[in-house]
């Protein structure tokens, strides 16, 4: 069932596209999704997944934490606990958390809990404007970045290079909390 928050994507992701006049057919091309379900994103009537709102987000040269932060934060310098907006992804069970105060500031904190034996794929689009650090808070990730695995266990940090298709991978049969600092780059 979709969610307030999954309406408030939704018409976030149709004012930006709006914004740069683009047809719902254009943005479905330029993030090779289908226009369907751009279409039914934008209503509110589906739950969008993580891997959907990376290409979105990418289409519109913004990050997903960009993207995210525009639909979910109000304005301010502290964001308690109990007010950080949390979307969990429909296809994986993948909660987000996003952990920053909305801000002028190019820097986003994202924490992410990864349920046991699940990967998440991110396109090379959703990391074009960013530089990423990712830092392991509990249990362990497999970040394959391109063709490059990287074996994470608590407290290992590790930075992304240059833009490429990620899978972000849980292999265990334990939750993986994962905290994401995204520096925008322009």
């Amino acid at each position: 069932m979709p969610s307030d928050l999954d309406a408030r994507i939704g018409a976030r992701i149709r004012l930006e596209r709006e914004a740069r006049g683009w047809s719902l057919t254009e943005l479905a091309a330029r993030a090779a999704v289908s226009r369907a379900m751009v279409y039914k994103v934008e209503r509110g009537d589906s739950s969008p997944t993580a891997n959907l709102l990376a290409k979105l987000s990418g289409a519109f040269g913004l990050s997903m934490s960009t993207l995210m932060a525009r639909a979910e934060i109000a304005q301010g310098r502290l964001l308690r606990r109990a007010d950080q907006p949390t979307w969990a992804d429909p296809a994986t069970g993948y909660v987000r958390r996003h952990v920053s105060p909305r801000s002028d500031m190019p820097l986003d904190l994202v924490q992410v809990t990864l349920p046991p034996s699940t990967q998440v794929p991110m396109p090379a689009a959703s990391y074009a404007f960013l530089r990423e650090l990712v830092w392991v808070v509990d249990g362990e990730l497999v970040l394959v970045e391109g063709q490059v695995r990287h074996a994470m266990r608590a407290g290992d940090c590790l930075e992304l290079g240059p833009p490429t298709d990620c899978q972000f991978r849980n292999e265990t049969d334990a939750p993986c909390v994962y905290l994401v600092a995204a520096l925008s780059m322009h």
